[in-house]
């Protein structure tokens, strides 16, 4: 059985910082990509940025030069990193494993982060 869990997150004045992280356990071979989306409710799923396994980085537009996703120490985790935030930013943000042709896709079940005034 393999599990995604997001923790950190929080609320934050506009500006500040906060911190998503995102860990795969359980019984898994798989070295994955980690995507990161946000939802929020009434909007589509936005993605967000992804981290390869090797350590390469995406992220969206709206996020770039804020936003910094980084490999944690241990494989099949991920760290993202917000600077910045905006109102905008706020949402539930969920991590997930690229699927690929022998590793399924998992998901987690988010983690709130609120940005306010």
């Amino acid at each position: 059985q393999v599990h995604v869990v997001e923790s950190g997150g929080g609320s934050v004045q506009a500006g500040g910082s906060l911190s998503v992280f995102c860990v795969v356990s359980g019984s898994t071979k798989c070295n994955y990509a980690l995507t990161w989306y946000r939802q929020v409710p009434g909007n589509n799923r936005e993605f967000v940025g992804q981290i390869d396994s090797v350590g390469g980085t995406v992220y969206a537009d709206s996020v770039k030069g804020r936003f910094t996703i980084s490999q944690g120490n241990a494989m099949n985790t991920a760290l993202l990193s917000m600077n910045g935030l905006k109102l905008e930013d706020t949402g539930l943000y969920v991590c997930k494993t690229d699927q690929s042709r022998v590793c399924p896709e998992y998901w987690g079940q988010g983690i709130q982060v609120t940005v306010s005034l």
